[in-house]
């Protein structure tokens, strides 16, 4: 599934800190950083961390932050300090906050990320993509895998930019008409969902090349739902035919 996807930005920096009491400055997390292809990188993945230390503020140079296979509940607004990040790897959490009964949250200060061009939010308990998250333009890739989400909003429009967007393994029953608005997508995971059909106009998504199945393959993954007829004969035929079929309608 796409967790192999979200598994990349996690192996950057083979240098993380083993313990979490050994955060004492930002001068001290400032050591763990590493230089690669052009990017201040740390990684604080896999540290039992409940709260992400206040000291990292400091550290405005940082572009690329796995957080991953951590326990955190709550991201502190504080985390848009960090203007510079083009990378946010938040996979394997517990992003917590109550909305609509069910538990899911990011500040709305992250609205001001505006360089992110990659978060990563999968395994987490997202109901509802964060609003926050419809402001970041620059984002090409979304990786909201194994969420608890139950549709897309129409705001997804809004983040035009995006290549990659992988919502497998959630509980999502349709697809907005806005999704076709992203015509840039090339890598589009709906795979282990609950859907049944898909927008006449998909047939815009013209990056999407094939129906793949590898999870790093390029192209549409859909075939991993309870599709009805007549969508499921007609990708028998392969994207061609799904999109010839949308077009006809």
């Amino acid at each position: 599934m796409g967790g192999a996807v979200c598994m990349e930005e996690g192996k950057e920096d083979k240098r993380s800190v083993r313990r979490e009491d050994s955060l004492m400055s930002a001068d001290r997390i400032r050591r763990f950083t590493v230089k690669q292809f052009g990017y201040n990188i740390l990684s604080l993945a896999r540290r039992g961390l409940k709260k992400i230390p206040d000291e990292l503020w400091e550290m405005v140079e940082l572009e690329k932050l796995n957080l991953s296979l951590n326990s955190l509940k709550v991201l502190q607004p504080q985390l848009a300090l960090l203007s510079n990040l083009v990378v946010l790897n938040l996979w394997g959490n517990q992003v917590l906050s109550l909305a609509n009964n069910q538990l899911s949250y990011l500040p709305d200060s992250l609205a001001n990320l505006t360089r992110l061009r990659k978060l990563n939010l999968s395994h987490n308990h997202i109901a509802h993509i964060p609003g926050c998250v419809y402001n970041m333009k620059a984002l090409v890739f979304l990786h909201l895998a194994c969420n608890h989400l139950e549709n897309l909003a129409e705001n997804i429009q809004s983040l035009v930019e995006l290549k990659i967007l992988i919502v497998e393994g959630n509980s999502l029953y349709s697809l907005p008409k806005a999704i076709c608005y992203l015509t840039r997508l090339e890598l589009l995971n709906l795979d282990f969902n609950n859907i049944k059909d898909v927008p006449q106009e998909m047939h815009q998504l013209s990056r999407l090349e094939k129906l793949a199945c590898h999870p790093l393959d390029k192209g549409l993954h859909i075939v991993h739902n309870p599709l009805l007829k007549p969508i499921k004969e007609v990708l028998e035929g392969g994207i061609t035919a799904l999109f010839n079929y949308l077009k006809a309608g």
